[in-house]
């Protein structure tokens, strides 16, 4: 018995060495959880559609002229059964054609937005309905100029891939099944939005092989712009310093005057110094003595020629 444990132990470490003989790495799989998104790019999906949320509220507003609220609430990652499952009856569902991959993407709005929005386009104050019906084909054909411009505005945030958007015409939510492949998972973007009081969901669903072609794009994007930020370093400390302003002066030190010279100064007053014209200034720069200077002219100006180095002044410790 025990040499056939040992048998069978030899046998899985030779199926677990490649073929020259390196120990391969294997991990069990769990199937339930291949495909899902990491924290990280979670994140910078969120921070994308933050910015997409901003930008359909501003031009929602100029259009419907009327305030209106729209945020991003969750970012969630299902399997389409479970999201056909939530899709209510009476839903405006709109399919959108990326051109960059035979796919599409839905946006999916409660009906309970969609009535004060037509409130609002056919000159109302925006009235919310009493309750939920079916949406009419007069309904569809009114939403569409709103359901173009919030695509294009998923356009504008996704400007990286340099793909156009194409809106389809409003399904059924019956008919969704048709749109995606029956293994596909999704990635929903929830969104709640608040116009003429009413306050309802907007989603865009977006197929899980898009996201990731969306991120590999934004990941290149980033890529490209850190590698353009380091191309054009920092200057070092000695550059910086060069454009840097600093107190220079030009005088003769150690020069004694009495007071009663100096209250008797007035314009027109010369006042004698004691000290010889040919003596040796100093040239200071923030107080410290860097050379010994002669007064000189240059032109109509007034200058010092720089003669002897000073000694260095000591640094002081503490």
């Amino acid at each position: 018995m025990n040499a056939a444990h040992e048998d069978a132990d030899e046998l899985r470490a030779i199926n677990n060495c490649d073929e020259h003989g390196r120990q391969q790495n294997i991990r069990a799989c769990n199937f339930r959880y291949a495909g899902r998104l990491s924290n990280e790019n979670a994140r910078t999906l969120t921070t994308l559609h933050e910015k997409f949320a901003l930008q359909v509220t501003n031009s929602l507003e100029v259009y419907l002229g009327a305030s209106l609220q729209f945020k991003l609430v969750s970012l969630e990652q299902k399997p389409i059964q479970d999201y056909i499952a939530e899709v209510a009856p009476s839903s405006y569902v709109l399919p959108c054609a990326l051109d960059v991959m035979e796919s599409n993407f839905l946006m999916e709005m409660d009906a309970l937005l969609v009535y004060p929005i037509i409130d609002l386009l056919l000159g109302g104050t925006g009235t919310a309905a009493a309750a939920a019906r079916e949406l009419t084909e007069i309904d569809e054909q009114i939403m569409e100029s709103v359901a173009v411009l919030v695509v294009k505005e998923a356009e504008r945030s996704w400007k990286s891939l340099n793909l156009s958007l194409t809106p389809g015409r409003c399904i059924k939510p019956t008919a969704i099944p048709h749109i995606f492949p029956v293994n596909e998972k999704l990635v929903l973007l929830l969104f709640e939005m608040e116009v003429g009081g009413a306050t309802g969901d907007l989603k865009l669903v977006l197929p899980t092989s898009f996201v990731g072609f969306l991120l590999r794009h934004l990941k290149a994007a980033q890529s490209q712009k850190m590698s353009a930020v380091r191309a054009y370093s920092s200057p070092n400390l000695r550059e910086r310093l060069l454009d840097c302003k600093f107190k220079v002066s030009a005088d003769i030190p150690r020069m004694r005057a009495q007071v009663k010279d100096l209250t008797r100064l007035r314009a027109g007053t010369i006042l004698r110094m004691n000290s010889p014209v040919m003596n040796a200034g100093r040239l200071t720069v923030e107080d410290a003595e860097i050379f010994e200077s002669i007064p000189v002219r240059s032109g109509k100006m007034k200058a010092a020629q720089l003669t002897i180095r000073s000694v260095e002044p000591a640094i002081a410790k503490e």
